[in-house]
């Protein structure tokens, strides 16, 4: 049997046991409820569920019930968000296939931003794209794109999203007075290269494009967008 033991009771005067000296015991001594059994029953807890008491054993079963509980509302969100996935994968897919299918590139603008505003649910979308063939210069995504468009297209190392602060770009959209959110998602051959074309997604919603979310997917729009609309380039 272990004890507490002291050669020096002015010691322990000066040094009196802490709550950490106890719970550093109990930790290195697992089998001290062993040796004291009939502890457990007695030992009484505050409930976090009202003012009433109950024993060690009924608490531990609260906190394993919470512990369920908070890994089944986590499976709930994975399984959730497993499903977004899913539905957002199988839009990406129909998507892309809208573009390998278009066998006119003429028409290959206009169907990457009606199918992103359809599959995708945007409000409002607009795309530009300059240093064009000839034969495609007569096209609206083709025309009237000022220098400073195209420098800011370029200075963007990923897509802008955020709120619409009178951007030139936002003014190719149908209604540019409820474009409240926007995103900005340059068009460019590769990484390094200066962008050749601009897609405009915009919302009513002042949340739907914000600064925090993500623009991974939004990248990988721009690459198949991009990779699809140099069938349009000289």
């Amino acid at each position: 049997m272990t004890h507490f033991t002291s050669n020096n009771n002015d010691a322990n005067a000066m040094n009196p046991i802490t709550e950490d000296d106890i719970a550093n015991y109990l930790a290195n001594t697992p089998d001290f409820f062993e040796r004291h059994a009939q502890l457990l029953a007695q030992v009484q807890l505050t409930s976090p569920h009202g003012n009433r008491a109950v024993s060690l054993q009924e608490r531990q079963a609260e906190m394993l019930r919470e512990k369920i509980k908070a890994l089944e509302h986590r499976l709930m969100d994975m399984m959730r968000h497993g499903t977004e996935n899913v539905v957002i994968a199988d839009r990406l897919q129909r998507w892309t296939t809208g573009l390998l299918t278009t066998r006119d590139p003429r028409s290959l603008p206009y169907r990457i931003a009606v199918d992103l505003q359809s599959l995708f649910l945007v409000p409002q979308t607009a795309i530009k794209v300059w240093d064009c063939g000839s034969e495609y210069l007569n096209e609206a995504y083709a025309q009237w794109v000022s220098d400073d468009v195209k420098a800011l297209a370029t200075s963007l190392t990923s897509p802008y999203c955020g709120l619409n602060s009178g951007f030139e770009a936002s003014s190719w959209l149908p209604e540019p007075q409820a474009a409240m959110s926007i995103a900005l998602i340059p068009l460019r051959p590769g990484p390094e290269s200066p962008a050749f074309g601009l897609l405009v997604l915009a919302s009513p919603d002042a949340q739907r494009f914000n600064a925090e979310m993500g623009t991974d997917f939004l990248e990988r729009i721009a690459e198949l967008a991009s990779g699809a609309l140099s069938r349009l380039r000289p």
